[in-house]
């Protein structure tokens, strides 16, 4: 094959890869040609000899005639938190400068198993919290791509990899993806393995997934989604499959929430009329709802536990080396050690709570629609990553959400809109995904 094969989705890589049209070892190097001096600073580790020496390992597999996988030779990008034998993963601080992991994480022996070319480690915040890294937008280079997954949101709406592996504790995913202007999903608590990924938070954390289309974004995640004892999150039952539901039809016409939270207040001009007009569109599919009480204070509690937990993992390190830890990162470890054990345990109360408001709420509706951001990605200079104020309340209750690149703000930059399902509803959502976007696209 020929032309722009950089620009692939995974879908097509590994269709024209599996019938001999296209080798691994092509696809990698336009890859690699595509990232060239790394303008938009996503990689924090790139060796093109190892991703090449990968690609030629797939096309030797294909060429002898033994199995093959649903990603086999296809390049994926993984944020530098997941842990890496061949690798260094140094989980963007200066603490971890040259940290060689012993073993890979779960995720990485998924990938391996289905084919995949490990291609590199993408920028992330620093620690995965608020620090921003050097990463720029692909498209503007004086805005943000957002945190923590930074890296691999850019990586991939730069073309640079079609797959990318993210985190999300707070709104990591969910946000880059919006700012970025590809589809990001974050699934249910439990569906992919955290083990060999730094923790952060144990009952908030999350692995994400990025890609260009939504058929791709579910590939990757299926391929991701496994049981695994070594993971207190993950459960020991079949798993969602994503991309049946990006290929189901709806046995009727899909029912939409819509809550109307103080927090919409926080929403820049261009957003707000942007979801006003994808709500105009679907009519009566979405259902504007007053704030459920049990939904006050939620964001509060997120970050409750966030930052108690954070500390809790984390602290003893943090002390010994507190003059490498960012001016940025000292408040919020300063204030989580300020939390009580009263406070924490009185907010995984109300987390629980909020669990169970959503499995009831969620066998009326198949989806909630909301923001992904407060905007377009803010510029570099403000300092910030951008507001997860959006992405708080399903990572807090482990909700699957997706980020659709459906919007274009004041300055034409994107921003994306938020699709929240049921818990282990993953291919729910997915097929609601699918069937709003069509929606949309005849209501146009």
């Amino acid at each position: 094959m020929k032309g722009d094969l950089h620009l692939l989705s995974a879908t097509e890589a590994v269709g024209h890869i599996l019938d001999g049209r296209l080798t691994s070892e092509a696809l990698v190097r336009a890859c690699l040609e595509r990232i060239g001096d790394d303008r938009i600073n996503a990689w924090a580790y790139l060796n093109p000899d190892i991703a090449m020496a990968q690609a030629q390992e797939m096309d030797r597999i294909r060429k002898s005639g033994r199995a093959t996988g649903p990603l086999h030779g296809v390049p994926v990008a993984l944020k530098d938190i997941v842990d890496t034998r061949f690798m260094p993963t140094e989980r963007g601080s200066p603490i971890f400068a040259g940290r060689k992991p012993e073993a890979d994480a779960e995720i990485v022996d998924r990938l391996r198993e289905a084919g995949a070319v490990i291609m590199g480690k993408t920028k992330t915040t620093e620690l995965a919290f608020v620090h921003p890294t050097d990463t720029v937008n692909p498209h503007d280079e004086d805005r943000s791509p957002g945190g923590s997954s930074s890296g691999s949101a850019a990586a991939v709406a730069a073309c640079h990899v079609p797959l990318a592996v993210g985190s999300q504790t707070g709104g990591s995913v969910i946000r880059p993806a919006s700012y970025c202007g590809i589809y990001g999903f974050k699934p249910t608590r439990g569906v992919i393995s955290r083990r060999g990924v730094l923790q952060t938070s144990a009952s908030l954390d999350h692995l994400g997934t990025f890609a260009r289309t939504l058929e791709d974004l579910a590939l990757l995640t299926d391929v991701l989604g496994s049981f695994d004892p070594g993971d207190p999150a993950s459960f020991a039952r079949p798993r969602p499959r994503t991309l049946d539901g990006v290929h189901a039809e709806p046995p009727v016409e899909p029912d939409i929430a819509f809550f109307e939270l103080p927090i919409l207040e926080l929403l820049d001009p261009d957003a707000r009329d942007g979801i006003d007009a994808v709500i105009e569109a679907l009519g009566p599919r979405v259902e504007r709802l007053p704030v459920a009480d049990a939904l006050t204070g939620l964001i509060e509690v997120h970050l409750t536990i966030h930052e108690y937990e954070f500390v809790q993992h984390l602290d003893e390190v943090l002390a010994q080396n507190w003059d490498k830890v960012s001016p940025t990162l000292r408040p919020v470890v300063e204030r989580g050690r300020k939390i009580s054990e009263a406070q924490y345990q009185d907010a995984l109360g109300v987390k629980a709570s909020a669990e169970a408001f959503f499995e009831k709420h969620f066998t009326e509706y198949d989806a909630i629609l909301s923001p992904s951001a407060t905007g377009e990605p803010p510029l570099i200079a403000s300092g910030s990553t951008g507001d997860p104020v959006f992405c708080r309340i399903p990572s807090l209750c482990g909700l699957p959400a997706l980020s659709l690149p459906l919007l274009v703000g004041e300055t034409g930059l994107p921003i994306g809109v938020q699709l929240i399902g049921g818990q282990e509803e993953d291919d729910r959502l997915f097929r609601t995904a699918a069937w709003m976007q069509r929606a949309l696209q005849d209501a146009a």
